[in-house]
C-alpha cells in the first residue's frame, strides 16, 4: 500500500488519472445532479448549509468550484451495479443515499471530536453553529432514508449500516474512557469490530445496494461483508493520516489524533509490541495533557516501536480480504477494484 502525494501536472501536459480515476470522475458527473435534486427540497437555510457541507458553496452561499468531493462511496454503489450487468443509473438512489449518510456522519463527527476544519474549510458547526449543523445532519439523514424507502431490496442494507455506524461511533467514544494498558485496555480485535461498524457499514451498504439495485440481490450479503473489511482498512489508514498526514493535504492539524488521545491502531500496536520505545510511549501517554513537544515525541515513539509498520500491515490484510471477496464474486470488475484501492491508497 503506497501512500504518496501526487505532484503538480506540468503546464501543457495532460493530467494522468490514477487507476480508477476516469471511472470515479464519470460517477461524480452522474451523482452530482441527483444529489442536488435530493437536497433541493430542504428549507432554504438548510439547503444552503447542505450545499456548504457538500462542497458546492462558500459559507456565505457563493458557489465554490469543484463540486462534490471524491465521492468514493457512491462510486462503489454505481460501479457495483455495472459489474453485475445493470446500469449506473439504476443504483443512483443507493449512491445518493450513502453520500448523504456520509455527509450526515461527518457533520455530527466534527461536533463530537471538536474538529474545526474539514477539507481545508471550517467544519459545518464552526461555520454555522452547533445547532444548525445538527439540524443539517439530521436533514441529510432523513433525505437518505427517503431515497431507499421504496426499495425493499436495498433499504435493509442502509438501515443496517446506520445501526452499525452508531454502534461503531459509540464504541469509539467509549474507548476514550478506557486505559491505554492493563485491565480494560482496548484490543486490536475490539478496534477492528468498531471500525467495521463505524466505517465499514456504509461501505458495505454502498456495495450491497449497488448490486441489489443493479439486478443481483443474491450477491448483496457478500458485498456487504466485503465493504466491512474495506472499512477497517480505510479506518486504519485514517489513523495513520491522523498522526503522520500532511496537514496541507488532509486539512487537519498534524498529530491531531495523538493530541486528542484517541485509541488508534498505530498507538495500540506500538504499546502491544513491548520494548523500550513502547514503555517510554506508555509513560508519555499516561502523563496526560499533551503539549506540542510531547505529541511530536509520542509520534516518534509510535514509529520506533513499530506501530506504523504494524498498522500498514493490518490495513493491507483487510484490503486483501476485501479484494479476495470481490475477486470471487465479481472477478471482472476492474474499475470497482481500482476504486476500492483508492479508498486506502490515499493521502487525505
Amino acid at each position: 500500500m503506497n501512500v504518496s502525494r501526487p505532484g503538480p501536472v506540468p503546464p501543457g501536459r495532460p493530467e494522468v488519472l490514477p487507476p480508477g480515476g476516469e471511472a470515479m470522475a464519470r460517477c461524480r458527473r452522474l451523482l452530482e445532479p441527483a444529489l442536488r435534486e435530493a437536497v433541493s427540497v430542504l428549507h432554504p437555510w438548510g439547503a444552503r448549509m447542505a450545499a456548504f457541507t457538500l462542497g458546492w458553496s462558500e459559507v456565505d452561499g457563493r458557489p465554490q468550484e469543484g463540486g462534490v468531493g471524491k465521492a468514493l462511496r457512491p462510486a462503489i454503489a454505481l460501479l457495483s451495479a455495472e459489474a453485475v450487468g445493470g446500469t449506473a443509473e439504476s443504483a443512483l438512489p443507493g449512491a445518493v443515499a450513502v453520500e448523504l449518510v456520509h455527509a450526515f456522519s461527518l457533520a455530527h463527527d466534527d461536533i463530537i471530536d471538536r474538529d474545526e476544519l474539514r477539507r481545508h474549510r471550517p467544519a459545518l458547526w464552526k461555520a454555522y453553529g452547533v445547532g444548525p449543523a445538527l439540524l443539517t445532519g439530521d436533514a441529510l439523514l432523513a433525505l437518505a432514508v427517503g431515497r431507499l424507502a421504496d426499495r425493499p431490496e436495498a433499504m435493509p442494507y442502509l438501515s443496517a449500516a446506520l445501526i452499525e455506524l452508531v454502534q461503531g461511533q459509540t464504541a469509539d467514544m467509549a474507548f476514550e474512557n478506557r486505559p491505554w494498558q492493563g485491565p480494560g485496555e482496548v484490543t486490536l480485535d475490539e478496534y477492528a469490530e468498531m471500525a467495521a461498524g463505524k466505517t465499514g457499514g456504509l461501505l458495505g451498504a454502498a456495495a450491497a445496494t449497488g448490486v441489489a439495485l443493479g439486478g443481483a440481490p443474491e450477491l448483496a450479503d457478500r458485498m456487504w461483508a466485503m465493504g466491512r473489511d474495506l472499512g477497517v482498512a480505510f479506518q486504519i489508514v485514517d489513523d495513520m493520516l491522523g498522526i503522520w498526514g500532511d496537514p496541507l493535504v488532509t486539512g487537519k492539524p498534524v498529530y491531531s489524533d495523538l493530541r486528542r488521545e484517541k485509541k488508534t491502531v498505530p498507538v495500540l500496536a506500538a504499546l502491544a509490541a513491548g520494548g523500550p520505545a513502547a514503555r517510554e510511549l506508555s509513560a508519555v501517554l499516561r502523563s496526560g495533557a499533551p503539549d506540542e513537544e510531547s505529541v511530536r515525541h509520542a509520534a516518534h515513539l509510535v514509529e520506533e516501536a513499530g506501530g506504523r509498520d504494524r498498522a500498514r500491515a493490518l490495513a493491507d490484510h483487510y484490503v486483501s480480504s476485501a479484494l479476495g471477496v470481490l475477486d470471487e464474486v465479481l472477478p471482472g470488475a476492474a474499475d470497482l477494484r481500482d476504486v476500492c484501492h483508492a479508498l486506502v491508497d490515499r493521502v487525505n
